[in-house]
């Protein structure tokens, strides 16, 4: 199986052009060899179906990197992508094509079959590079690169190939495509396919369009192609034995259209087969026809001076000084990324992997986002999709970027709504995040980042509508009928409003309804009221109708009012722990819906539920304990009451363990607890009298419990707690003479220390002038 090596156009025989499918020397070579050749026609790897995409690669909107996206119409998420970069040899054929008006064709395996098979062709996301390593074969490169004595082969790749051009001009455009088809013959017959048996396939598909296009145009054709397939393009085979090949693989119908890519996904470490460790660097050498390692330079020092490190023009040009240096002792025909990178540490970057780590990510890796025409190619709700995005100036970007959202403006809400619907139909462009700013209801903050994939759920969600609208309401409709629960359900109401979907509520509400009335768990309920608040309120804010939301809400939380204590009975603490976490949730959709709903009584109904549950013994302490802090706290229980509580909940007879979860329960967590304690004498000197009473024996059990609850304080108000408890231990507090606690400040006035100030004070106040002493006196 000998090739015929690539030979001129003036030659019998077609011009076999194998590469690697994103170099910027291979496309270098394959410009420079069609330019010589001059050929009648140019056949592509990729799938046929794409042929009547091939001329929008002309036009003026289409902007690489760009990538065929295509799909299987029954089944959209079954998806392959055939990307390209400018400096890819495909798409440099394809161009050079193009503008000499030269046919230009697809010659690989139909995408119906490829799909069919395996979901992935080859070229698509998990596919082997070629004629470079792959994970599920023989590395090619790798077995090149030993044998050339180099044990890095992405270096030996780079000095043979893609630093061609810029260690001088090669007088012969088809030297190195007939030596590396030398050298892929010899892999061939030494390891067949490689570990790719689907390759056979592949490949008599790509001899038979081969065979078509020499009948129609003779043989001055050239072929850009993966270097491995170059072998078996060359040899001799018959028409039925390819066609064998072919005869009964499976077939879907598919849809192709050209899509934006990113660099980004171009990068091996994405999880791309044919993938390149550095794309933003080859983009560099593509585009640069001179003085590359000078204009590299540049852009990082450009970079680095934007995140306010200081660097100059003599930093450049020591950087390109050490980089050509480190070249030619490491014999290398041009400066490489290696040699580069390790420049630009020693001298930019004074060392330092943090500000390098920045540029490999914003130059090496790179975030650039293509652009394809208006007119290419679209399912209907992606046109829809770019329509709306173009009309509220949302532009798709790589680079993830924050929003924020005034609701109370027009263009902010529909922009809201969008995002919303997108999200519950699983285009995830957009991630609610918190904001900087106001976190009211009237602003919403979206970190929004637009990756090739979204493309693939756009054609998913395109089953449930042809407009974003239909297609969310639609989704919604079916998720409200198939939810797991109940909590399920109310957040898919919360989302039909956030998303502004008046027609998906009415049938949301029903299986609402319906469920919340079958339902008797008092924790699934309790669950599903916070998302129900939040809807009244988001409703309230987006002026959408929520009548009959509000009354299943209120429906909810009366069941939840008389179901609550008995559920939060004799709990375990993994039991009390989630309880606790849904006795403030509840308390918080009940604040929320008596605000916005005006639901009479309900706020008394609720606060007779929390007495019950903080005066109850058989309910939880952590429970009990947070029951009494939220009565306090609403000034729905007085002082004298919390004290009489806590007294209760730490007396002797209470055990350790339980008094330590009442105490986690009050005054724990973020909730300023330790706030209260520093401001009230009593239930400080509660905690201090419990806390030095407890048997040694049992204070190591507790300890873990009180180091959890206390730690949550803020530095200064532990620093606060522990003066006051040390000062007032000092005049005989808790376990001193008077048997109370002394607090440390409001008492025992230090007169020495209080003259000092008085002069500042008075002058503050304007007592020392006239007017003050007339005022005074």
């Amino acid at each position: 199986m000998t090739p015929r090596a690539p030979v001129p156009a003036a030659a019998r025989g077609p011009l076999l052009l194998g590469v690697r499918h994103h170099g910027p020397g291979s496309a270098r070579a394959v410009r420079a060899a069609l330019e010589a050749a001059r050929p009648r026609a140019v056949l592509v790897e990729g799938p046929p179906e794409g042929d009547a995409l091939l001329p929008l690669a002309a036009d003026d909107g289409m902007r690489p990197p760009v990538a065929l996206l295509a799909h299987a119409v029954d089944d959209p998420g079954r998806a392959a992508f055939w990307p390209m970069a400018d400096f890819s040899p495909e798409w440099v054929a394809i161009r050079w094509a193009l503008a000499h008006g030269v046919p230009v064709r697809f010659m690989d395996l139909p995408a119906s079959n490829s799909l069919a098979m395996s979901g992935h062709p080859e070229g698509g996301p998990d596919a082997p590079e070629e004629p470079d390593g792959d994970g599920r074969g023989i590395d090619p490169l790798g077995i090149l690169a030993g044998a050339a004595g180099h044990d890095d082969p992405e270096r030996w790749w780079e000095d043979v190939v893609e630093h061609r051009g810029q260690a001088g001009p090669r007088a012969d455009a088809c030297a190195p495509f007939a030596a590396l088809a030398e050298a892929m013959t010899a892999l061939r017959e030494a390891y067949g396919d490689g570990g790719h048996p689907q390759d056979a396939v592949r490949e008599a598909c790509m001899r038979l369009r081969l065979r078509a296009a020499r009948k129609e145009f003779g043989d001055d054709i050239a072929v850009v192609c993966g270097a491995w397939h170059v072998p078996a393009l060359a040899a001799r085979t018959t028409v039925a034995a390819d066609r064998s090949l072919l005869k009964g693989i499976p077939k879907v119908r598919t849809e192709l259209t050209w899509v934006p890519w990113t660099h980004r996904r171009l990068a091996r470490r994405s999880g791309y087969g044919a993938g390149i460790e550095s794309p933003g660097w080859y983009g560099h050498l593509f585009g640069s026809p001179d003085l590359p390692v000078e204009r590299w330079m540049t852009k990082v020092a450009g970079l680095l001076r934007e995140e306010d490190r200081p660097v100059s023009p003599a930093h450049v040009i020591e950087a390109v000084r050490l980089a050509e240096t480190l070249a030619a002792l490491r014999d290398r025909p041009a400066v490489g990324l290696a040699e580069a990178t390790d420049a630009v540490r020693a001298v930019m970057c004074e060392g330092s992997e943090v500000p390098l780590a920045l540029v490999r990510d914003r130059l090496v890796v790179g975030e650039i986002l293509g652009e394809v025409p208006d007119d290419a190619p679209a399912v209907p709700l992606q046109r829809d999709l770019t329509g709306q995005q173009r009309s509220l100036r949302l532009r798709s970007e790589a680079e993830p970027r924050d929003i924020e959202l005034d609701l109370r403006e027009d263009n902010d809400a529909a922009r809201s709504r969008l995002l919303h619907r997108l999200h519950l139909l699983d285009v995830a462009w957009g991630e609610p995040v918190a904001g900087r700013g106001s976190t009211g209801t009237f602003r919403e903050t979206w970190r929004l980042s637009w990756e090739p994939e979204l493309f693939v759920r756009v054609a998913e969600a395109g089953v449930w509508g042809t407009t974003v609208l239909a297609a969310a309401t639609a989704r919604a409709e079916s998720d409200a009928v198939s939810a797991p629960s109940l909590a399920a359900v109310t957040a898919l109401a919360e989302r039909c409003l956030l998303a502004g979907l008046p027609g998906a509520l009415s049938v949301v509400m029903r299986a609402l309804a319906d469920r919340a009335a079958l339902d008797a768990d008092v924790g699934h309920l309790a669950d599903a009221l916070p998302p129900l608040a939040r809807s009244l309120r988001y409703g309230d804010v987006r002026s959408t109708g929520t009548t009959a939301l509000a009354a299943v809400a209120a429906g909810i939380a009366e069941r939840v009012c008389v179901g609550l204590p008995p559920a939060c009975t004799g709990l375990a603490p993994e039991g009390a722990a989630q309880a606790h976490d849904r006795l403030d949730a509840v308390h918080g959709a009940i604040g929320l819906l008596t605000d916005v709903s005006r639901t009479d009584g309900l706020k008394d109904r609720w606060t007779v539920t929390l007495r019950r549950l903080s005066s109850r013994d058989a309910v939880a302490g952590r429970v009990r304990g947070r029951a009494a802090r939220l009565l306090l706290d609403e000034g729905r229980a007085t002082e004298d009451g919390t004290a009489r509580l806590m007294s209760l909940a730490l007396s002797p007879g209470t055990p350790p363990a339980d008094a330590a979860a009442w105490i986690e329960g009050f005054a724990g967590g973020a909730s300023g607890g330790g706030m209260l304690l520093v401001h009230d004498d009593r239930l400080l000197s509660l905690v201090d009298a419990w806390l030095t009473g407890i048997p040694t024996e049992a204070f190591v059990d507790v300890l873990p419990l009180l180091r959890r609850t206390f730690a949550a304080y803020e530095p200064a108000v532990r620093r606060s707690l522990g003066d006051l408890v040390r000062r007032g231990t000092d005049r005989g507090g808790a376990g001193g003479e008077s048997g109370a606690f002394t607090p440390g400040f409001g008492h025992s006035v230090d007169e020495e220390r209080a003259d000092a100030v008085t002069p500042v004070v008075r002058l503050l106040l304007g007592l020392d002038t006239p007017e003050g002493r007339v005022a005074a006196g």
